[in-house]
């Protein structure tokens, strides 16, 4: 490539004196308290805040109640928090899916099958198709390769009640290009409060608490080109179900337990608060093993939320304080404290600076916690989003014809079907976790990712430009890549 190439801060961030592997609040509180919303981070970096459980309600006490439609949105850049538009339906327990043309997907979490679209752009929330089926908790919206998203099991009862006639086998396929859901295979069996995970194959890892609340789940696997799941190996030792389940740059799966079994009736699996070691999946031979294991003090009953960091580890946060842990050797660090201990923050959400955001939660009784909380995280090395290289002072993408190595633009515009070549920074060295491409709004099948033949400081990705993009000089190029969206390029498209 002999033209002069640019690497764009396409986002910038508050400067912040925070020491590494400590938390510190938000420059701004949450506009209203929750917890059991969602979090999501957009392609303009903001994140998204959805729905949830008002922060003065226990759900103990009444599980009907204090179910929020309000969102807002948090600006790394202020470090503050602003109203946006309201959800149409009050929500919580939902899941929320950032989708390939930066609209964001809203099911379940409600007493009806309704789904929405939250919409960056107008700030607004609108209708989109209803589900098939009811899911109000504990189900999982998994984007698969080709755009569309997996929903699968959960709970149908109320949110938290977990009686086992409740809990759902039954799967669906959201389309986003026509906005509607469709029947696919059921689970081998139901799963509720349920981990779902994109393998590097294009498979779904799905694992849940199971109908009966046996030892070891239920694990399964949904292959997208069959249309059906194929059950694999189960858990070990007294796990009910997995909090935690993430895809680790190895190819395993990295699974914590949330509650431990003691006993079991209607209601599936009662818990107590004891620590069990994590477990790994390998996708390989279909098997769990064990890992490290947590220190005995920590609040293992209520583990979570979690991320995975660009540097290969996974952030756990629960109670206190903060643990991380390392692939390589297979242990857990201890990391913090937070400024407010916590439980149900919902979700980690990983910046495109590096950071992590906590917002809202409760206390381990159930009621609101001391103030509106949302605390920011600084890793002991931050790592930022993934940039897409650009021609020097445009955003024209650093992108080139396959056949041809010359460059795409607007008066050598690329084809539905053909192969091209991308260049950008912020891939993990080594790490089978693919990125999801993104191109005029429609996923791009990824044939190629890592290290660029004779670029030592850039990285490569090989794509096929997906059908139906509509022609233009500038169609949007963006790829999504541990959770976060990478800058905004464009190429001309025929």
């Amino acid at each position: 490539m002999k033209t002069r190439l640019t690497f764009p801060c396409f986002l910038s961030v508050v400067a912040m004196a925070q020491s590494p592997g400590t938390f510190t609040p938000t420059a701004g509180n949450l506009i209203t308290g929750r917890y059991y919303h969602t979090a999501t981070l957009l392609p303009n970096g903001k994140v998204l805040i959805a729905g949830g459980v008002h922060a003065g309600v226990n759900l103990a006490v009444a599980p009907f109640s204090g179910m929020l439609v309000s969102a807002e949105l948090y600006d790394p850049s202020t470090g503050s928090f602003t109203q946006t538009g309201s959800m149409i339906v009050h929500r919580a327990g939902h899941i929320a899916t950032l989708l390939p043309n930066g609209k964001v997907l809203i099911v379940g979490g409600a007493y009806s099958n309704t789904a929405e679209l939250y919409d960056p752009a107008t700030e607004t929330f609108s209708r989109t198709g209803d589900m098939i089926t009811q899911r109000t908790y504990g189900h999982v919206a998994t984007l698969l390769n080709d755009g569309r998203v997996l929903i699968a099991g959960g709970s149908v009862g109320p949110l938290l009640a977990f009686h086992a006639d409740y809990r759902l086998s039954k799967a669906e396929l959201y389309d986003p290009s026509t906005g509607t859901f469709a029947a696919t295979g059921d689970l081998p069996s139901p799963l509720a409060r349920a981990v779902g995970i994109l393998l590097p194959s294009g498979k779904v890892f799905v694992d849940g608490s199971p109908l009966d609340g046996s030892l070891g789940g239920a694990a399964a696997l949904y292959d997208p080109a069959a249309g059906s799941f194929v059950a694999t190996g189960a858990r070990l030792g007294s796990v009910c179900y997995p909090a935690i389940g993430r895809l680790l740059p190895n190819g395993k799966i990295f699974e914590l337990a949330n509650d431990v079994y003691v006993d079991l009736n209607q209601y599936g699996c009662f818990y107590e608060n004891v620590a069990e070691p994590a477990q790994l999946y390998d996708p390989a031979t279909g098997a769990f093993a064990l890992t490290g294991q947590l220190p005995a003090a920590y609040p293992t009953c209520k583990a979570g939320p979690d991320v995975s960091l660009p540097d290969g580890t996974v952030l756990i946060s629960g109670g206190d304080e903060v643990e991380i842990y390392d692939p390589l050797s297979g242990a857990f660090t201890c990391s913090g404290p937070l400024q407010t201990p916590n439980r149900d923050h919902t979700s980690a959400t990983l910046l495109a600076d590096g950071r992590v955001l906590l917002a809202g939660g409760q206390d381990y009784s159930g009621n609101p916690i001391a103030g509106i909380s949302a605390e920011i995280y600084s890793p002991s090395t931050l790592i930022p989003a993934p940039v897409l290289v650009s021609l020097a002072g445009g955003v024209q993408a650093a992108i080139l014809h396959a056949s041809t190595e010359k460059l795409v633009s607007s008066d050598s515009p690329a084809a539905a079907g053909e192969i091209l070549e991308i260049y950008l920074t912020g891939l993990l060295d080594g790490s089978v976790i693919p990125p999801q491409v993104a191109v005029g709004g429609l996923s791009a099948e990824v044939l190629f990712f890592g290290k660029a033949p004779g670029f030592a400081d850039l990285n490569q990705i090989n794509i096929r430009v997906p059908d139906g993009v509509s022609p233009g000089p500038s169609v949007s190029v963006r790829l999504t890549y541990l959770g976060r969206p990478s800058n905004e390029v464009t190429i001309g498209v025929q």
